[in-house]
Order: structure tokens, then sequence, then C-alpha cells
């Protein structure tokens, strides 16, 4: 499938958010941080806009040139981090201070990231909802996976629903064999591809 993407700039962050956000309305890790709808609806930009911050400043950003599909990526070097990670408590206070889910999250998929070698990560990708099942998402994907294989660095990314493992799986993605099980929720998959190949 050929699709126009661009490195998206910090002028194009509220498109950034606007994507992340109808994309991820009603996927099942974003429904257990935010249960009420109505308040996911008021809430959920602020809560995605950390995640777009931290790879506008520290990654990369891919957008579809239609505005239609967003990917962020974060290259993790090797090593244990020397500080904690103050994200999650940004996407708290950030977004809903009152909501320790919000944290926890970040709390719970960074105990399991892993730091042994050094990789590209997919920190979030999100399709329009009207766009979805459309191969968007592998298509936006596949620059990144390219150069990871030229260059021999491996990938990781957790799935946050059956749907995506799905679509990890077909691109070389398998789950590491621990879940994040969120308390009285879903589980996230964390998942490692390997460079590979020609």
């Amino acid at each position: 499938m050929g699709v126009r993407v661009r490195q998206a700039e910090q002028r194009d962050r509220d498109q950034v958010v606007r994507i992340l956000a109808e994309a991820f309305h009603h996927d099942p890790v974003s429904c257990w941080v935010f249960p009420d709808e109505e308040h996911r609806h008021a809430v959920h930009g602020k809560f995605l806009g950390v995640f777009a911050d931290v790879a506008l400043e520290e990654g990369r950003v891919d957008l579809l040139e239609d505005g239609t599909a967003t990917a962020l990526w974060l290259d993790v070097p090797a090593g244990a981090p020397e500080e904690e990670d103050d994200t999650p408590a940004l996407m708290r206070e950030t977004a809903d201070p009152d909501n320790e889910r919000a944290e926890l999250v970040g709390r719970l998929t960074g105990a399991v990231h892993p730091h042994v070698r050094a990789h590209a990560y997919l920190l979030m990708i999100g399709v329009s909802p009207e766009r979805q099942g459309e191969g968007i998402g592998e298509a936006l994907m596949r620059g990144v996976l390219e150069r990871c294989d030229r260059e021999g660095t491996p990938a990781y990314l957790e799935a946050s629903s059956a749907r995506s493992r799905g679509l990890y799986e077909r691109l070389g993605f398998t789950f590491t064999g621990r879940a994040v099980d969120l308390p009285e929720g879903p589980p996230m998959w964390p998942m490692w591809r390997e460079p590979q190949a020609g």
C-alpha cells in the first residue's frame, strides 16, 4: 500500500493528539484508565498529549499526509535508565490528577520494558477509526522497521488489544511471554521484533 508519510513537527502536535484520541477512544486500555466515556472524551487528549510531547522532543513522529494516522517512535539505548522516568506521574498530573490509573499504566509498562539491547520503541500508533482495517498502520510502520532491518536494530512495543497484537505479529513481533496485567483490567502484550534479513 502506498502512503505518503512525513515527519511531524511541533506545529503538528494538535493534529497528532487528535488522531491518537480518536484512534484510542474505544481501546481496552484507554477504557480501563478512563472508564466513564464522557470523562474520557474530556481528558484523553491531555493524557495522550504527554506521549506526543515526549516523541516530538526526544524521538520521531511519523504522520500520514492526509492526517489520518500517526506513529510515535523513540530510540531506546541499552542499559537500565539512570533516573526514574517521570512520564507516568506527568501523565496523571496533566490529565487526571485524582485517577491513579493514569499513572499506573505507565509504571506497569515501564517495569517490563527491556533494556538489554538498544532498540526502536513504538510508543504509540493510531489510525483514525474510519480508516482502520485498510493496512495503514502496517504501511506507516514499514519505514522504521525497514531501517531497523538494515541497521540490525530490534524493535519493541506493547499491544493494547488482541486486534493490534495480530497486526504486530504479522510484522514479525513476538510476545515476550510476560503480559502487563492491569488490575481488574485488560492485558497488554509486550512484543519484541528481531531485525529481519532482506
